[in-house]
C-alpha cells in the first residue's frame, strides 16, 4: 500500500512538472513568436527539445536544495509532498487561467513549506535555504533586467549605421533560433530539476535512496520528459502577455531578452540556486524595453506581475497547508 501510495505521489510529481511545462511555455517561446521568427508549433517544438536535453548539459544541483534545503529532511513524508504539490499545481493553474506569468518554482517552494509548517510548526524551515532562494527572488529579475538593457544598447551602438532595417531583422531572426534554443536550455536545467528535488525527497522519505543518495537517471529522464511534453502543450493566455502585453519586441530586442535570460539562468543552475524562469525573462523583456524608452513598457502590466509573483508563495503556502490538514483529517 505505502509504495502504491508513492507511485501516485510520483505521478502527481511528475503533473507538476507537465503543468510547469505548459505554464512556463510562455518564457521560451514569448518572445520568438511575438517577432515572427517561428509559428507557436515550431516554436514549442524547438523549445521543448532543449527543455528535454538540458540534462546532458547540466548536474542536478538544483534538485538537491529542492530536496534538502527548504524544510528539514526529517518533517518530510508522502502526505507533506503531496500537500506542497497541490499548492504548486493548483497556485499554477489560478495563474495560468488568469494568464498571469507567475513562478512555478517558487509556488513550489511555498507549497513545500506549507505543507511541512501545517505537520511540524515553522521551526522546520530551513532558514539559510530559504534566504538564498529568497535573495535570488529579487535578484533574478533584476540581473536578467539589467543584462537586456546592457545588450539592447550595445546592439543599438553596433549596428546604428545599418538603414535596411528589414536586413537587419533578418540576421537577427536567425540569431533568435541560437538564443530561444540557449534560454530553452537553462529553463529545462532549472525548473525539470525542482520536479527532481521532489521526487528525490520522496525516495528518501520512503528509504528507497539515502539521506545524501544522488537522483536516479530515471527520475532526470522522467522529469525532463515531462517538463518537455507539457512545453508542447503549450500556454497561450501567459505567451500573449510576455510576448506583447509588456512591450513590443523586434527580433533584435528579443535577441536580447533571451541571451540576457538564458545568462542569468545558466549561472543559477550552476551554482544550484532555483530561481524563477518567469521573473528572469520578464525582467529581461522590461530591460530590453526601458532601452529603448521608458514608455515602452507597459508599467500597469507589469504592476500586475509583480502582485502576482509577491502572491506567490504565500498564496502556494496557504493551499498546501490547508491541503495538509484535509488530507490528515480525512487518512
Amino acid at each position: 500500500m505505502e509504495d502504491a501510495t508513492l507511485i501516485f505521489v510520483v505521478v502527481v510529481a511528475l503533473g507538476f512538472d507537465f503543468v510547469n511545462g505548459f505554464h512556463d511555455a510562455a518564457n521560451s517561446i514569448a518572445t520568438v513568436v511575438s517577432t515572427r521568427v517561428l509559428t507557436p508549433r515550431q516554436a514549442v517544438a524547438w523549445a521543448a527539445s532543449f527543455n528535454f536535453i538540458a540534462f546532458l548539459v547540466f548536474g542536478t544541483h538544483v534538485a538537491t536544495t529542492i530536496a534538502k534545503d527548504v524544510v528539514e529532511q526529517g518533517v518530510l513524508s508522502i502526505g507533506v509532498i503531496f500537500a506542497g504539490l497541490v499548492g504548486a499545481i493548483v497556485w499554477d493553474l489560478i495563474t495560468f487561467w488568469f494568464g498571469l506569468p507567475t513562478s512555478s518554482s517558487h509556488a513550489l517552494v511555498g507549497g513545500m513549506a506549507g505543507a511541512a509548517v501545517a505537520k511540524g510548526g515553522f521551526d522546520v524551515l530551513v532558514s539559510e535555504g530559504l534566504r538564498k532562494i529568497g535573495l535570488f527572488i529579487i535578484l533574478s529579475p533584476l540581473i536578467g533586467l539589467a543584462v537586456g538593457l546592457i545588450l539592447t544598447v550595445v546592439i543599438s551602438w553596433a549596428f546604428f549605421r545599418v538603414r535596411r532595417l528589414d536586413r537587419l531583422n533578418k540576421g537577427f531572426r536567425r540569431g533568435q533560433l541560437v538564443s530561444a534554443a540557449a534560454f530553452s536550455l537553462g529553463h529545462g536545467a532549472n525548473d525539470a530539476q525542482k520536479t527532481m528535488g521532489i521526487i528525490l525527497a520522496l525516495l528518501i522519505a520512503g528509504g528507497h535512496v539515502a539521506d545524501n543518495g544522488e537522483v536516479p537517471l530515471w527520475v532526470v529522464l522522467a522529469a525532463h520528459t515531462a517538463i518537455g511534453l507539457g512545453t508542447l502543450a503549450g500556454g497561450w493566455r501567459i505567451v500573449k502577455t510576455m510576448g506583447s502585453k509588456i512591450t513590443r519586441l523586434q527580433p533584435a530586442g528579443g535577441v536580447a531578452a533571451e541571451t540576457a535570460a538564458a545568462a542569468t539562468l545558466f549561472f543559477t543552475s550552476a551554482a544550484g540556486v532555483p530561481v524563477s524562469t518567469t521573473h528572469t525573462i520578464t525582467g529581461a523583456i522590461v530591460g530590453v524595453g526601458a532601452a529603448r524608452r521608458l514608455s515602452a513598457v507597459r508599467w500597469g502590466v507589469a504592476g500586475r506581475v509583480v502582485w502576482a509573483w509577491v502572491l506567490t508563495i504565500p498564496g502556494a503556502f496557504l493551499i498546501s497547508a490547508l491541503t495538509y490538514y484535509a488530507v490528515e483529517a480525512f487518512a
